[in-house]
């Protein structure tokens, strides 16, 4: 069994630097090139990362460099590869048992009546992963051969790479019952049974040449969770001692990523695993527990979720440290560099400045690199590398922009008033007299298609081949026909669709003062979906209006109402790369300011209804429960700092998405938006029970399109959806809208899914009045 390497990292970005993936994927999915074309393009990008991270200086021949490719999901990968799918896809497998990547696919993003998994978000960050489904009927066995495929693929070209997988008791804390399962039914309970299955993929992996497999467990720091601490731990220690005493397998790196392990260091300290990951950017170097001794200790020291380049003393002041616990000590990243962007060496239109205080996914493995070095060599040998790196901090800290004082001043002077706007009865009488909305009111979530000619004309005027003018005359059409095209339907409130807008939180960013915008800095959302964050540098401020001229235009072209449409503080936070230099209430405080003002000089153009989307509010939730209240009460607060200026006529609406809401129902209610509408289609209506529990008295909108799947609902679909909404929420609340913007829909999809959704609330809100 060889030593585990110095220094390496918990995972790479897969999508590819200009999204290499993605366009094949896609392209694949819409009949364009064929299963091998796809295949021959997945070997060429693994190939490269291959070649990419030895450049960087990671080891051909030691498993620094990990395989943890994926076409689409990592939580999928595992659970295809041990047969846990849902009964309604059972018709997908091969004659042999197996389930090829069509199938695949087609389990991530449905087909007909057959409904994809879930979606949610991946611990506290903006990646989401499909939700397993399984039940006491499900089968575990070997259906893949992927990862032992790719383990050959690699040593075919002289690499020994570690392949990454999704550990089982990790696989399992995530899933959900299925609907085969009795309630009440613990997917947990499954373990003993899926842990020999684990065993056999182990040996496989063995024969096809890995000399280490990393089991990914972050379940095991997570306190959010249905299962407890105690239970994971437990679940960890059994899975663990049975794998760790297998003969045939690798040497086993359980990584424990995205906050501190806490007591379950010592779990999997008690079993027979080799190397242990501990995040130490989320979390502070652990206390001495029995059983180190021998194992490798991975201090994650590189920030794998963020983009600074970090003092790279201190990282190494703490892998020091880690040397006191017994153990041997590697260097790595916090997490998997999935969530970071390639190489701050494309950004050539960044200032130079800038580009010196960050590290992106390559400039990490570089990190990781030199810090391996210092822990071979001693800390003298990379004294130069940390010298330069606590240079650029300094550098950073007094770079004009990143404090303003006019900025700070305001945020000093806020007082208890700002933060709280009148009683809300009042403000739903009035809102009403002002809207006159019928029940169950029709709206969307604010963007529409974003068609080719779309962006060919954004692309256009950025390269000045058209003039402003031009541009401008362009995104007023596409608006005209976006009003239109409402009215048509029979929606009640209507959006502008935001033609103008690249990404809901880049626009923001690149009309607010203390942001920077990237060319190439892609980082995978979800499947074939990537977003560009952008980068929060400095003080935040509004240096003019940034939307009012276009919801002007769009309400001058209807008698219906118009919904404003805003990004708020917390998910501007969550979707960027934000400074780490101060606390990120201050941050967001700060953000809040630059949208009253902007809430402001809507309602002085006549918009009624102004949206200030929160998707993010359940994301950023912390996984430790110690830590939870003061991000909630920061987080509210900023929200209602935004939006507590707006008169009481002007109805404010909010709106999240793809995240676990009961554990921050009281959150919702305490933003004290007019109505909130939340993702809910997909879940089928589960969070309308927690919703109903609370005793929320407020406009809700559980979504009943599901916007990130290709099929388009149908009537009766969505009619039964909207019955089990009024069934539990009185009709006089509910308002009826998609899961979220349509931003990546077509048209004709997006035409149909609306005219259902109309056919199917005319229907209802029929049966309503006749049942008074």
């Amino acid at each position: 069994m060889t030593a585990f390497p110095a220094g390496t990292i918990l995972g790479y970005p897969r999508i590819g630097p200009r999204r290499e993936l993605k366009k094949a994927v896609e392209a694949f999915w819409a009949g364009k090139v064929n299963l091998q074309a796809l295949e021959q393009t997945a070997a060429q990008l693994r190939s490269a990362v291959r070649a990419r991270l030895e450049q960087n200086g990671l080891q051909r021949h030691d498993s620094s460099i990990p395989e943890s490719f994926s076409f689409y999901d990592q939580v999928l990968d595992a659970a295809v590869a041990v047969g846990a799918i849902p009964a309604r896809f059972e018709r997908l497998r091969e004659a042999d048992g197996s389930i090829g990547l069509p199938a695949y696919f087609t389990i991530a993003r449905g087909e007909g009546d057959d409904a994809p998994l879930e979606m949610t978000k991946w611990f506290d960050t903006n990646y989401h992963y499909l939700v397993p489904e399984i039940g006491p009927e499900t089968v575990f066995s070997l259906s893949s051969e992927r990862y032992e495929q790719q383990v050959r693929e690699a040593a075919a070209e002289g690499f020994a790479v570690r392949p990454v997988i999704v550990g089982p008791v990790t696989l399992l804390a995530l899933a959900k019952a299925s609907d085969e399962a009795p309630e009440g039914f613990d997917p947990l309970s499954r373990l003993a049974d899926l842990v020999p299955v684990y065993q056999q993929l182990l040996a496989r992996l063995r024969a096809a040449g890995a000399e280490w497999v990393q089991l990914d467990e972050p379940a095991l720091v997570s306190e959010s969770l249905p299962a407890t601490t105690e239970q994971l731990g437990a679940a960890a220690k059994d899975a663990y001692t049975l794998l760790g005493e297998a003969n045939d397998r690798p040497a086993i790196f359980v990584a424990a990523a995205y906050a501190a392990l806490g007591d379950n260091l010592a779990a999997l300290a008690a079993t027979p695993v080799e190397a242990i990951g501990l995040d130490l950017s989320r979390g502070a170097v652990p206390a001495a527990v029995a059983g180190l001794e021998g194992k490798t200790l991975v201090g994650g020291v590189i920030d794998g979720r963020n983009i600074w380049r970090g003092d790279l003393a201190a990282a190494f002041d703490k892998l020091e440290q880690l040397r006191g616990l017994g153990a041997n000590v590697a260097a790595g990243t916090s997490t998997s560099l999935q969530h970071v962007p390639h190489d701050v060496r494309d950004e050539t239109a960044l200032s130079e400045q800038l580009v010196s205080w960050l590290a992106f996914a390559d400039q990490k493995v570089q990190q990781v690199v030199t810090l391996a070095q210092g822990l071979a060599e001693g800390r003298d040998s990379i004294a130069a590398e940390l010298g330069a790196a606590t240079a650029a901090l300094a550098d950073r800290s007094s770079a004009p922009g990143v404090r303003d004082g006019a900025v700070r001043e305001r945020a000093a002077q806020l007082s208890a008033d700002d933060f709280v706007r009148g009683d809300y009865e009042d403000r739903r009488v009035a809102q009403q007299e002002r809207l006159q909305l019928p029940e169950l009111p029709l709206t969307t979530i604010g963007s529409f298609p974003q068609t080719g000619d779309i962006r060919r004309a954004r692309a256009r005027f950025g390269k000045g081949e058209i003039t402003q003018e031009e541009y401008d005359a362009f995104l007023r059409a596409e608006i005209d026909g976006v009003i239109a095209l409402q009215e048509e339907l029979g929606l009640d409130v209507l959006v502008h669709g935001e033609p103008e807008r690249n990404d809901m939180v880049q626009y923001f960013a690149e009309n607010l003062d203390g942001f920077d915008v990237t060319e190439h800095g892609w980082v995978q959302s979800y499947g074939s979906r990537a977003t560009r964050p952008s980068i929060l540098w400095g003080d935040v401020s509004r240096p003019a209006p940034m939307t009012v001229e276009w919801s002007r235009y769009a309400q001058s072209r209807t008698s219906a109402p118009v919904k404003g449409m805003l990004t708020g503080p917390v998910t501007i936070l969550a979707w960027s790369f934000v400074r780490d230099d101060q606390p990120l209430a201050d941050t967001a405080n700060q953000v809040a300011l630059a949208l009253r003002d902007e809430i402001s000089d809507l309602e002085e153009a006549g918009i009624g209804v102004i949206q200030v989307d929160e998707p993010a509010l359940r994301e950023l939730l912390p996984l430790k429960s110690v830590d939870q209240p003061a991000y909630l009460d920061w987080s509210v607060a900023s929200f209602r700092l935004a939006t507590a200026g707006a008169h009481t006529d002007t109805q404010v609406h909010t709106h999240l998405c793809y995240s676990e809401f009961g554990v921050v129902i009281d959150a919702i209610r305490a933003l004290d938006a007019d109505v909130t509408s939340i993702e809910a289609a997909r879940s089928r209506m589960e969070v309308v029970h927690d919703i109903a529990a609370s005793g929320f008295n407020h406009g809700i909108g559980p979504g009943v399109y599901d916007i990130h799947s290709p099929r388009v609902p149908s009537t009766e679909e969505i009619q039964s959806l909207l019955e089990i909404a009024v069934a539990d929420i009185p009709a006089a609340q509910l308002w009826v809208n998609p899961d979220c913007g349509l931003k990546t829909r077509g048209y004709e999809e997006t035409t149909e899914s609306l005219r259902n959704i109309v056919a199917a609330t005319r229907a209802v809100r029929e049966n309503v009045t006749a049942a008074v």
